[in-house]
C-alpha cells in the first residue's frame, strides 16, 4: 500500500508548484489543501527531495523565525456553523505544519518558522475545544488530539 501511495503521490503531486495559500481561508475551510498536500508529500519523499519540492510548492515560507508567516485565521463567531470551521482550519494547519517541519532536516532554516506558525495556530484554536458551541464542539476535539498527540510524527517508512 505504501508503494502504491508513493507512486500516486509522485504522479499526482511531484510537479506541483506555487500552491496558493493566499486563497485560504475561503470562509468555511477546515483543512488547508496546500498544507495537506505538503504533509502528504513529506511522508513519501526523502528529506532532501522533500526540501527541494517544498521550495517550489510553498516558496513563500520565510527563512527567519522572527518573521510572521501564515498567521492564524480569526474566528469572529464560534456559534456560526461555517465560521466554526476556521478553528478546525487552525488546528489542522498546526498539526500539518508540525508534520512538514518534521519532514525537513534539522538544519533547514524553515523548520523554526514552520514550528512557530504551528504553535501560533494551535494557541489560536485549542481554547475553542470546549464544547460550548455545538458547531465546533462535536468535532474539534479530534483535530486537537491529532495535534497534541503528535500523530504522524513518528519516523516515516519511505519507499
Amino acid at each position: 500500500m505504501r508503494s502504491l501511495l508513493a507512486d500516486a503521490a509522485r504522479r499526482f503531486y511531484l510537479h506541483d508548484r506555487d500552491c496558493p495559500l493566499a486563497y485560504e481561508p475561503s470562509g468555511e475551510d477546515f483543512l488547508s489543501p496546500c498544507l495537506a498536500e505538503a504533509d502528504f508529500m513529506r511522508r513519501v519523499l526523502r528529506p532532501e527531495e522533500f526540501s527541494r519540492w517544498l521550495s517550489n510548492f510553498l516558496s513563500g515560507i520565510v527563512h527567519h523565525s522572527g518573521q510572521m508567516w501564515l498567521p492564524p485565521a480569526v474566528v469572529t463567531d464560534r456559534s456560526d456553523p461555517k465560521l466554526a470551521h476556521i478553528d478546525g482550519l487552525n488546528l489542522s494547519r498546526a498539526w500539518m505544519l508540525e508534520g512538514i517541519a518534521h519532514g525537513l532536516k534539522a538544519g533547514d532554516r524553515r523548520v523554526a518558522v514552520l514550528l512557530k506558525a504551528a504553535a501560533q495556530h494551535g494557541q489560536a484554536a485549542l481554547p475553542a475545544v470546549t464544547g460550548e458551541h455545538y458547531e465546533g464542539g462535536h468535532w474539534l476535539g479530534t483535530y486537537a488530539v491529532y495535534l497534541t498527540s503528535q500523530a504522524g510524527l513518528r519516523q516515516v517508512n519511505r519507499p
